[in-house]
């Protein structure tokens, strides 16, 4: 798997090899999702899985007492920390809790004690708060939840935090945005371990929209433009996502909310924080992306359909935004 992306490393398990055990961490004032989001798609794909289930699923408390998550939902641990058996995967959910344990000595020891043992150390969303909190993340690449991502940059400053990813992975450590993407990337983490049909299977019985890589923001282009547009330009924004496949200059979109040209770019800058040429560049391939992974559009009208004069500059411009082909993106995502 590289740094962002899972790859299929062993499509099928042995038959009679022993599952891998993946070990999730529960605590008060978790954020219930986090943890049952991944749980769901490694149960998913035990669901589908030809023979015996692929993964063992134990749920580790400080103690054996239920615990309580930020939702309301309570949760029986398995195991406590001591009795915890070896273990494949270690998966750490955020929540407000993950900001006052970051500081419990004996959680932190057992992260670290841990690592040395375990192929893939994980957390999702603010769970990266208890994974730095060990100084195992020093000099690594990881990612969070948007909001709370200048904090974890203040407090951790060795970590190398890149908030704008889905997920990363760096060596045996593996890290999230916020809440859904927990399930991103377990999924990334099913394929590498049983290949890209079996996360399909699962991501198809949880009725996930489509497979996203973790390069993918964790904003769509849309979604942010549409957060951040207001008045005349939100206006323009709308109309610009619903109509990707139109030719659109600089000077007919300031036209079109009565500003001179030299004022929208400025106007248009501050607002969203890009050009005006570069945001439609991300709204049309955004829409590509959908486009080929719902369907079998050929791409060079797919191309056209988004708004590009030529497959070639399509091409160019998608791997610099994706870092792989359309044809790459489709046979690794499409359904």
């Amino acid at each position: 798997m590289g740094d962002t992306t899972a790859t299929p490393t062993s499509p099928t398990r042995p038959a009679g090899t022993a599952p891998r055990t993946i070990g999730l961490f529960a605590y008060d004032d978790m954020q219930a999702l986090d943890l049952v989001g991944p749980l769901d798609v490694f149960g998913a794909a035990n669901a589908h899985a030809a023979g015996s289930a692929p993964y063992a699923l134990c749920v580790i408390g400080l103690t054996s007492a239920p615990v309580r998550a930020e939702n309301g939902l309570t949760v029986i641990p398995d195991v406590v920390l001591e009795d915890a058996p070896a273990l494949d995967t270690l998966l750490i959910p955020g929540g407000v809790g993950s900001r006052t344990l970051a500081g419990d000595r004996l959680l932190l020891d057992f992260l670290v004690q841990r690592a040395s043992s375990t192929r893939r150390m994980v957390s999702v969303c603010t769970g990266i708060y208890l994974l730095a909190a060990t100084g195992l993340l020093d000099g690594r690449r990881a990612t969070t939840h948007w909001r709370f991502a200048a904090d974890v940059a203040r407090r951790f400053p060795a970590v190398r935090l890149q908030p704008e990813f889905l997920f990363l992975r760096d060596g045996g450590f593996a890290t999230s945005g916020g809440l859904t993407a927990g399930m991103d990337l377990a999924l990334a983490l099913v394929e590498e371990d049983l290949g890209a049909q079996a996360a399909l299977e699962a991501a198809r019985e949880l009725v996930m929209y489509v497979k996203r890589p973790g390069n993918q923001a964790q904003f769509s282009a849309p979604l942010a433009a549409q957060c951040q547009g207001g008045g005349r330009l939100g206006a323009l924004v709308d109309w610009l996502i619903a109509h990707p496949g139109e030719h659109i200059t600089v000077d007919a979109m300031a036209d079109s909310v009565a500003m001179s040209a030299r004022h929208f770019r400025r106007v248009f800058v501050e607002t969203f924080g890009s050009t005006p040429a570069r945001f439609v560049e991300h709204l049309r391939l955004d829409q590509a992306c959908l486009q080929l992974a719902e369907g079998r559009t050929p791409i060079g009208r797919i191309a056209a359909n988004v708004g590009f004069n030529s497959s070639d500059a399509f091409g160019r411009a998608f791997r610099v935004r994706f870092g792989a082909s359309p044809l790459e993106y489709r046979e690794r995502f499409g359904r």
